[in-house]
């Protein structure tokens, strides 16, 4: 059995991301932001891992949408476990609304090239 010469490696070693320019690193935050109103955390964790070392801003949006993304499911498994003594309804009623008000302003600044944390989220990604 014979190898190939090392200058005829089969295989090349993988190229470092490359990273985007502004324009693409503000459409992708804000479709990060706006994918995440249907697909709840989904969106913002298939963004995070494979735009994170695409550019600075990009990477902070996806770790903010998926911080605040996974917050809403722990706060919503709380009110869905407090919907026993009826003060559950009341708190995923407004996981609802904050989802959709935050989610939006998030998707409105990230258009605009500027920075957002949510309210209310837990750092789990930074």
């Amino acid at each position: 059995m014979s190898y190939p010469p090392p200058s005829q490696a089969p295989y090349a070693y993988a190229q470092p991301p490359q990273p985007m320019s502004p324009s693409d690193e503000k459409t992708w935050a804000t479709l990060v932001h706006v994918g995440s109103l249907f697909f709840n955390f989904l969106v913002p964790l298939i963004g995070f891992l494979i735009l994170k070392d695409r550019g600075p801003f990009v990477r902070a949006h996806t770790a903010a949408a998926l911080n605040f993304q996974v917050s809403l499911l722990i706060y919503a498994l709380v009110g869905g476990v407090l919907t026993i003594v009826l003060v559950g309804f009341v708190i995923l009623l407004a996981i609802a609304v904050l989802n959709l008000v935050c989610s939006i302003i998030a998707a409105v600044k990230a258009s605009r090239g500027e920075w957002y944390q949510y309210p209310l989220a837990i750092r789990f990604v930074r």
